[in-house]
């Protein structure tokens, strides 16, 4: 549903403009949108958009930061239990997955925008953080988050391009368990 809003003078024009660019991002990609569709979408002038974030860049940056955010917080909310934070995290991309798309392509915003870096620390932290929590502490916590990492990411990518094998689970956070446990096996 698209929200439309009257007049210029109403509550948070940027939160608007953030939801409007997420609906509008899952509906046609983060390359089609426009700061023009943007304003439509919100009910503003054309240069609203522009007077919130400068261009698309910034508020594709916006979007990434809160999107960063977002997923720090799925991931702490697991309480350092790995396979949690790896379902936590294919949850956030099947639900957020504008923001998702958005995150994961550095050429789309300001990937070295002082915000987007903190945001992004902040939810590697919390992803490292389930490997440092296991019962046995990996002998190389870096190279081990990586490996979590690139196995829930890969998951949730293979997951939003509809590229996982039929028979698999239809639900994506029990499908998804199943294969992070795989971590857990020698």
């Amino acid at each position: 549903m698209t929200t439309t809003i009257r007049g210029y003078h109403h509550g948070d024009l940027r939160r608007t403009l953030l939801d409007a660019a997420a609906e509008a991002i899952g509906e046609s990609g983060p390359a089609a949108l426009s700061l023009r569709d943007l304003a439509r979408r919100a009910g503003v002038s054309h240069a609203a958009p522009a007077h919130h974030f400068g261009d698309k860049a910034g508020l594709l940056t916006a979007l990434a930061v809160e999107g960063f955010d977002l997923l720090a917080q799925a991931l702490d909310r697991a309480g350092g239990d790995l396979l949690e934070a790896g379902v936590a995290y294919v949850r956030f991309a099947v639900r957020h997955r504008a923001y998702f798309e958005v995150m994961f392509s550095p050429g789309l915003y300001r990937a070295d925008d002082p915000a987007a870096v903190a945001a992004r620390t902040r939810a590697g932290a919390a992803l490292r953080g389930g490997v440092a929590a296991l019962p046995a502490p990996p002998a190389e916590p870096e190279r081990d988050a990586l490996a979590a990492w690139s196995i829930v990411h890969g998951f949730a990518t293979l997951w939003l391009a509809g590229a996982i094998p039929p028979g698999t689970d239809p639900d994506p956070e029990v499908a998804a368990r199943a294969v992070i446990r795989r971590l857990f096996q020698t």
